[in-house]
This record gives structure tokens, C-alpha cells and sequence, in this order.
């Protein structure tokens, strides 16, 4: 097992792609992404990665080539963040409809205006409904373990499907950590040659992505609904055999001091260490504060998240990003939760707080002020969602 170094988390990821011998990296430079691929084509043009680095115009020439080089058998990567995602989302809905394992860093960034180059869930939020896998690393050594298993799962023969990888922006994508980076020859043992199900071949002439009629276009939207649907178990077994391999293990849902907790927060990213250190200095107070971490956000991991928190008395749900509701419904990963709570017929009482937005710093008192402010509450009396930390 390799020993930590001291490495920039983009170098890292850039490096962790490098040992998946990807074929194709597309992209265009974005803050605050740019460093993965700009480290990828140094890669490249240094001899240490046998693959075609293609400089493109924009971001939606980045996902228009990756979907040709995918469908062509290429493993393909791409990375981008904010206005970037935006611009190439229309190309996204395709990538997945065509079920491409493409692979796609995403620097989390916040969404303009006004502009804003720090980070925020708005793009993994907008992103969220294109039939992409979506995994969140909170940390360097996730982030670089997220972009190997990314490929195992997007390119499982039951899966072919795109996969996303979300770290967040500056918070993590800029910052030097202590992270392992895997063997070479670990990784090619772990991840076996591309062979996709579908590839464009002259010899072997198929369609991709024709015209779908109304007779046809509904099947074809349930057959990928089913697709991604089915992906839960084969992403937690691949989990597993990470593990097996490389000794750290993830889950769909993560949790810490849950089993005994009155109050339970539910966060994504790296805001989730941050509530950990604040968790233990509250159960040091003699708060049963307890925190379940969502690593996997697309396909929802519904079942096993309420496994997680149907203990709880009082729920605390972080969205970092603006709901634009009216404050007449809450923030995106709030309603998922209450989506959930509400099927299995669960009450508690829930508080949905937006925070860190446009990375503004969430601090420990946030976090038991968040955890006070629910369980004093009386029923009906928590607004549909509170922004935190708001300067008068």
C-alpha cells in the first residue's frame, strides 16, 4: 500500500485518472477545476500517459467530443464546474440516454450571478436530473479513490452509465492534503480493459441516439430509469471490493454517532468534517448529535438513508445551495429527504438550513446553533428553509 504524500487534490485526481490509462481527455479550463486537466495534459505531452488530450472551444465541445470517443471505445474522461456544467448540460442528458461510462470530475462552483468562483452545491444540484452517478467525496483520498471506482462502476457491463465525481471547489480542489496514491499496478488489477456494451464501428454498423417517436420515447426514458435504478447494489459491491483491495471502504450512506442520536444532521461533502469535529465537541456537552453522510446522490439511496435516520427525534438537512422556493418548499437535498420520511410514513421534526453558499465558511457554532434551533423547535414552527450565517 502506497504511503501519503503531500499533493494538491486536482494534481491528485489528475494522477489517480492517469493510472486508469484513460484513451481521451476533453476539456476546457474552468475555476476552479482547471488544475486536473491541466495537469492531465502535462501528463500527456510529457510521455507519462498514452492517450489524446483534445483542447476544445467551450465546454459543450468537451462533452460533444467525449460522447464520439466514448461511443468510438475510448475510456474517456473530462472535468468542469459552475457555467461550465451549464454550458454543457444539454450534451449530459445525451451521454447518459446513449448510456456512455464517461467520467467526469466536477470542481463543485457556484453558479452565476453574481459571480462567484467559490464553492457551493449548485452544479451538482443542477446536475442532478441529467442520469448521471453522482458520487461526493469529502476529502483529497476520497476524491482520488471516487476517480478510480468511477470507471469501475460507470463501465460495469450492468451499469454503462456515466459518472460524475464531485469534490468540492477550492475547499478541497486546491488544497495539499496527505493522500495515497494507488499502485499502478493495484489499480490495472482493479480495473479491467474498457469493453463496452455498444461501440461505433464500421465494420459493425449500429445507431446511436436516433429520433424517438411518441410510440418509443417513453419505454426508452423507463428503460434508463430501470438502468440507473439498478445500479445501488453493483456500486455498493464494487465499494466492497475496493475495499477488499485498497483497505478503505465507502457506502451509499455514511454515518458517525448515529445510533444514539436525538438530533441527526444530513450533509454531503466536505462540509461533513467540519459538522463531525462540531458532532464531537456537542456529544462532549452531553448533546446525542449524530451525522449520516450521503456519498452517493444519484441514483438516491433512499432505502438505506432512512435505515440511517429513522432513529432520530429531530433532523437537521444542509443544502448548500439557494432553493429559489419562495420559502414554500425546501432546498433540493431537503426534499429529497422529506420525499423519503414522508413514503415511510416517519414524522420527525426537520429543519432545512442553506449554508456555505458561494463558500461562505460554515463554522462549529453554526452547526449547534443548526442543532439547537430544531430541537427547540415546537412542531410547525420551522419554516420550509432558513438561510445561516446572513450578515444584517
Amino acid at each position: 500500500m502506497s504511503k501519503p504524500i503531500g499533493i494538491e487534490v486536482s494534481i491528485a485526481v489528475a494522477e489517480a485518472v492517469g493510472l486508469c490509462d484513460v484513451d481521451v481527455v476533453a476539456a476546457y479550463p474552468i475555476t476552479p477545476q482547471t488544475h486536473i486537466v491541466e495537469h492531465l495534459s502535462e501528463l500527456v505531452a510529457d510521455g507519462h500517459l498514452d492517450a489524446d488530450f483534445v483542447p476544445v472551444e467551450s465546454e459543450h465541445s468537451a462533452m460533444s467530443a467525449c460522447i464520439g470517443s466514448s461511443a468510438a471505445g475510448a475510456r474517456t474522461f473530462t472535468s468542469t464546474c459552475s457555467q461550465g456544467y451549464a454550458l454543457m448540460s444539454e450534451l449530459c442528458y445525451i451521454a447518459s440516454a446513449l448510456r456512455l461510462p464517461i467520467v467526469m470530475a466536477v470542481a463543485n462552483r457556484a453558479l452565476s450571478a453574481p459571480i462567484n468562483i467559490w464553492n457551493d452545491h449548485a452544479d451538482l444540484m443542477y446536475a442532478r436530473d441529467t442520469g448521471w452517478i453522482q458520487l461526493i467525496a469529502e476529502n483529497g483520498q476520497e476524491a482520488v479513490d471516487m476517480s478510480v471506482l468511477a470507471f469501475r462502476i460507470g463501465e460495469d457491463k450492468k451499469v454503462s452509465l456515466p459518472v460524475q465525481v464531485n469534490l468540492d471547489g477550492f475547499t478541497m480542489s486546491h488544497v495539499i492534503e496527505p493522500i495515497a496514491i494507488p499502485d499502478e499496478k493495484e489499480v490495472k488489477k482493479f480495473l479491467p480493459p474498457f469493453k463496452p456494451v455498444l461501440r461505433l464501428d464500421p465494420a459493425n454498423p449500429v445507431t446511436f441516439g436516433p429520433v424517438g417517436m411518441p410510440d418509443v420515447y417513453t419505454e426508452a426514458r423507463k428503460a434508463q430509469d430501470e438502468a440507473l435504478k439498478a445500479t445501488k447494489p453493483v456500486i455498493q459491491k464494487i465499494f466492497n471490493d475496493f475495499a477488499k483491495q485498497f483497505g478503505r471502504q465507502y457506502k451509499l450512506i455514511e454515518t458517525y454517532k448515529t445510533e444514539d442520536a436525538d438530533t441527526i444532521i444530513v450533509a454531503i461533502g466536505s462540509i461533513a468534517q467540519t459538522a463531525m469535529t462540531a458532532i464531537d465537541a456537542m456529544r462532549a456537552k452531553g448533546k446525542k448529535v449524530g451525522i449520516a453522510r450521503i456519498r452517493v446522490f444519484r441514483p438516491f439511496p433512499a432505502a438505506e438513508l432512512f435505515k440511517a435516520i429513522k432513529g432520530a427525534k429531530n433532523l437537521v438537512l444542509l443544502d448548500r445551495v439557494s432553493a429559489f422556493a419562495g420559502g414554500e418548499i425546501s432546498g433540493p437535498v431537503a426534499l429529497e429527504i422529506k420525499s423519503v420520511l414522508f413514503d415511510n410514513k416517519h414524522f420527525p421534526k426537520v429543519g432545512n438550513f442553506l449554508v456555505g453558499l458561494g463558500g461562505r465558511d460554515v463554522t462549529g457554532q453554526n452547526f449547534e446553533e443548526m442543532v439547537e434551533r430544531v430541537a427547540s423547535a415546537k412542531n410547525g414552527d420551522l419554516p420550509a428553509y432558513e438561510f445561516i450565517n446572513v450578515r444584517e
